[in-house]
C-alpha cells in the first residue's frame, strides 16, 4: 500500500504525511506551520504565498518532481494580474499536494514574522499583535432556525477560525446588523486577543472582505515630552513618528513639582490629567496625519510612563506619591478601552498600560528592562535611562536590581542660563583646544565645525540659537580638560586660565562659548550656576549607580547601557570626565536610543511579551534611594568632577584632568551647591 505524500515545511522544518488533493494551507494548520491567512482559505487575502522547491534533497530524502503540486489555477492568476505575484509563487489556500514537496514559507507569509528594526543596536521583535483580522462568511437568518446575527457571526468565526470565548465591544452592536447585510453576509473583523485569558472581544467589523491595514501606538510618555510610534500590526513596520512638547510642564517642570501643585491646588491634579489627555489627542491626530491614515483605524496601544505620569494620566491623584513610602495606587499592568482614558481612537481600541516596578521606578523602566533584558546578561549590566528622573537599572542573570534618581531637567536644557531644547541651532558638540583655550563646536542641522568653511553658509537659516543637553555636557568636560574649570566646579578667572573668554560674573566667573551680538544674536556663556545644576543633576545620577553597585557589593561593572533620546546624543568619555557614569572602558558605554520607547513598541507588537515583562517586574527588586543612607554620601563625594572619593582609573589613563583649584577665598560658593536639598524628579 503507497504512502500519502510527504509534505515538508522550510524554515521550520515540520513534515507530515497528506493524501492527494490536501491544500498547503490545510497541511501547513494541521502540522503548527507559521503560514498566515485572513480569508480563511477563500483566495482572497494572498496572505498564504509559498514557495515550492524542485529537485533533490537529501537532507530531507526526497526528490520532488515539477508536478508535485496541482496546476496553476484561476484564482491564482487573477490575483497575480491584479496584484501581482512573485514569479515561481503559489497561494498555500489553492495549490494542493499531489506528491511529495518541499515547500518555503517566505517571512512576509509567517504570522509571527521577525520585525527588524532600523537602528543598528535594535533587535528583531516577533510579530504577535493582540489584534487580528479574520474574514469570515456569516450563516443569512432563517425563521426555521432563530438566531441573533451575533450569534451565528461567532458560530462562523468558530468554525472556519476556531475561535471561542468570544465578546464583542457593545459600542458595535448597533453597527453589526447594517454591515452584516452591506456585506451580504460576509464579514472582515478585528478581534482583540487578551495577553492572559483565553476571552477574545470583536472590536472592529467592515462589510466584505477589508484588505487594507490596522495600526497600534507605542507610546512613551514622559515628563517633559510625550512620543509615539505609529506602527501598522500587519506587518509590525513603524510607520510613522512624531512627539510633542507635555502640556503638563506649565504645572511644573520636575515631577515632584506636579505632585505639589496637585497637593496645593484644588483639582489640580484633575487638570493636569484633562491636560495630558488633551495632549496626546493632539499627539494622535499629528501622528495619523503624518501617515496619512485615517485614526479610526489605530485598534491598539500601549504605554511606558514614570509613577507620577502613570497616575495622572489614569486621573489618579499622586498625593501618596509625594511623600514616605511612597505607595503606588497600583503597580500592575492594565488593559483598558482608549475610549475611558479619552484619547479619541476607535470605540473599540485597546489599551495596554506596562507595569510600575515601584514608588518612583515605573512603567518606563520596565519598559527598558523589556527592551534591554539584564536579567539574560552573563556580563553585569548598568542601564541608564537619562531623563528629567533617571531610572537606574543593574543586573545580570544572577539578580536584577532598579531606582530612580531625580535628577531635574538640566540635562535637557532647563535651568541652564543659554539652554534649550534639542533643535536647529542649538550646539550640541563641543571642543576646547586645551593651548589656547578656545572653543569650536557643532550646531544641529550642520554637520560642520564652526572654525570649518563654509559654516557661516549651513546655519545661514538657522543661526545659533543655544546650547543643548548634549552641548550642556561635553563644554562643561572640555572645560575641566581644559583647566578651566576645577574639580570642585568653579570657572576661573582670566588670569587664573590665561582665557580672556573667563569673564567675570558677579562673584563668580562665566566661559564665553559664543558672542552673536554683532549680528543680532544671542551671547552664549557657560555660567557658575549652569556648572551648579549638571553637578547636582550628574550627581543624583551616579549616585544612584553607586547605590545599585554597593547592592551588588561591587566597585566596577562590565558595561553600561545608555538610554532614552538624550542618552543616544551623549559622549561616554564626556560623561565619565563630569562623573556621571561609574568609571568604564568607553567601548563598553553604548546607547540603546529610546529604549523605553522601544520596550513599548515590543509589548505592541508581541503580546507574549507583555507576560514575559510582569513576571520580570515582579523579579526586579526595587531600592528607594530617598531611604538609603549612604545615597547621599554618595551624592557628596559624586558633586565633585569627576568624584572626590571613587577613583576612576580607566578614565585617568585616558585622559589628564589638570589638578587646578580657583577657590581663593569663594568656600561659600563652592559648597553652596552641594548643600542645595534635592528634589525628586
Amino acid at each position: 500500500m503507497s504512502q500519502d505524500p510527504l509534505v515538508i515545511f522550510t524554515p521550520s522544518g515540520k513534515r507530515g504525511r497528506f493524501p492527494v488533493g490536501t491544500p498547503l494551507l490545510t497541511a501547513a494548520r494541521q502540522l503548527g506551520v507559521d503560514l498566515d491567512s485572513v480569508c480563511g482559505g477563500r483566495g482572497i487575502c494572498s496572505k498564504c504565498q509559498i514557495t515550492p522547491s524542485v529537485g533533490e534533497f537529501p537532507k530531507h530524502g526526497v526528490t520532488v518532481s515539477e508536478d508535485a503540486l496541482s496546476e496553476w489555477n484561476a484564482v491564482e492568476q487573477r490575483y497575480k494580474d491584479k496584484r501581482g505575484l512573485i514569479d515561481g509563487r503559489r497561494l498555500g489556500c489553492q495549490a494542493k499536494v499531489q506528491s511529495d514537496v518541499v515547500i518555503d514559507v517566505p517571512p512576509e507569509s509567517q504570522v509571527h514574522r521577525q520585525v527588524v528594526r532600523k537602528r543598528a543596536e535594535a533587535r528583531d521583535i516577533t510579530l504577535n499583535t493582540a489584534v487580528r483580522l479574520y474574514y469570515v462568511e456569516v450563516e443569512q437568518p432563517d425563521m426555521h432556525k432563530p438566531s441573533g446575527d451575533l450569534e451565528r457571526l461567532k458560530t462562523a468565526l468558530k468554525n472556519q477560525w476556531s475561535i471561542e470565548n468570544l465578546t464583542i465591544d457593545p459600542t458595535l452592536l448597533p453597527q453589526l446588523q447594517p454591515l452584516l447585510r452591506k456585506g451580504e453576509w460576509s464579514v472582515t473583523v478585528a478581534v482583540h486577543q487578551g495577553h492572559n485569558s483565553d476571552t477574545a472581544e470583536i472590536t472592529r467589523v467592515w462589510p466584505g472582505y477589508y484588505e487594507g491595514s490596522v495600526y497600534g501606538l507605542a507610546v512613551d510618555l514622559g515628563s517633559t515630552t510625550i512620543a509615539a510610534h505609529l506602527c501598522d500590526l500587519k506587518s509590525g513596520e513603524v510607520v510613522a513618528s512624531s512627539g510633542i512638547m507635555n502640556p503638563q510642564i506649565r504645572f511644573g517642570e520636575d515631577l515632584m513639582s506636579r505632585v505639589s501643585y496637585a497637593m496645593m491646588n484644588k483639582g489640580g491634579d484633575q487638570e493636569m490629567t484633562k491636560a495630558v489627555r488633551e495632549g496626546m489627542r493632539a499627539l494622535f491626530d499629528q501622528i495619523a496625519g503624518e501617515a496619512e491614515i485615517e485614526k479610526d483605524l489605530i485598534l491598539d496601544a500601549t504605554f511606558v510612563c514614570n509613577p507620577v505620569m502613570h497616575h495622572l494620566f489614569l486621573g489618579i491623584d499622586p498625593f501618596e506619591l509625594g511623600q514616605a513610602p511612597f505607595a503606588l495606587a497600583l503597580n500592575t499592568s492594565l488593559s483598558l478601552k482608549a475610549s475611558d482614558l479619552e484619547l479619541g481612537l476607535h470605540q473599540g481600541a485597546r489599551v495596554y498600560l506596562l507595569p510600575c516596578i515601584a514608588g518612583h521606578v515605573g512603567a518606563d523602566a520596565a519598559a527598558v528592562a523589556l527592551s534591554e533584558s539584564p536579567n539574560t546578561s552573563e556580563d553585569l549590566v548598568l542601564l541608564v535611562d537619562v531623563g528629567t528622573n533617571a531610572e537606574i537599572i543593574l543586573g545580570n542573570t544572577d539578580r536584577v536590581l532598579a531606582c530612580s534618581s531625580p535628577t531635574g531637567p538640566a540635562f535637557e536644557g532647563a535651568q541652564i542660563s543659554s539652554g534649550q531644547r534639542a533643535a536647529p541651532g542649538a550646539i550640541e558638540r563641543v571642543e576646547i583646544d586645551p593651548v589656547t583655550k578656545e572653543p569650536r563646536f557643532r550646531v544641529i542641522g550642520s554637520e560642520l565645525w564652526s572654525d570649518e568653511e563654509g559654516f557661516d553658509r549651513e546655519i545661514a537659516t538657522t543661526g545659533i540659537t543655544g546650547i543643548c543637553g548634549s552641548g550642556i555636557i561635553e563644554v562643561i568636560a572640555e572645560m575641566r580638560l581644559a583647566g578651566l574649570l576645577d574639580a570642585s566646579g568653579l570657572i576661573g578667572s582670566a588670569e587664573q586660565t590665561g582665557s580672556a573668554r573667563c569673564i567675570a560674573d558677579g562673584r563668580t566667573h562665566s566661559y564665553l562659548l559664543w558672542d552673536g551680538s554683532a549680528d543680532g544674536g544671542p551671547v552664549i556663556t557657560v555660567t557658575n550656576p549652569d556648572i551648579r545644576a549638571i553637578q547636582m543633576a550628574k550627581a543624583a545620577l551616579y549616585s544612584g549607580a553607586r547605590l545599585l553597585m554597593d547592592k551588588f557589593e561591587v566597585d566596577t561593572v562590565d558595561r553600561i547601557v545608555l538610554a532614552g533620546a538624550f542618552g543616544a546624543h551623549i559622549s561616554a568619555k564626556h560623561a565619565m570626565v563630569l562623573g556621571m557614569i561609574p568609571d568604564c572602558p568607553l567601548e563598553k558605554v553604548t546607547s540603546a536610543g529610546n529604549a523605553a520607547g522601544t520596550g513599548a513598541r515590543i509589548a505592541l507588537l508581541n503580546i507574549d511579551a507583555r507576560q514575559d515583562i510582569e513576571k520580570t517586574v515582579g523579579e526586579i527588586e526595587k531600592i528607594e534611594t530617598a531611604v538609603e543612607p549612604r545615597f547621599q554620601e554618595h551624592f557628596v563625594n559624586a558633586s565633585a568632577m569627576p568624584n572626590s572619593a571613587d577613583p576612576f582609573p580607566i578614565l585617568n589613563a585616558l585622559v589628564a584632568l589638570p589638578d587646578v583649584s580657583f577657590n581663593a577665598g569663594g568656600g561659600e560658593e563652592s559648597d553652596g551647591g552641594r548643600r542645595r536639598r534635592r528634589r525628586r524628579g
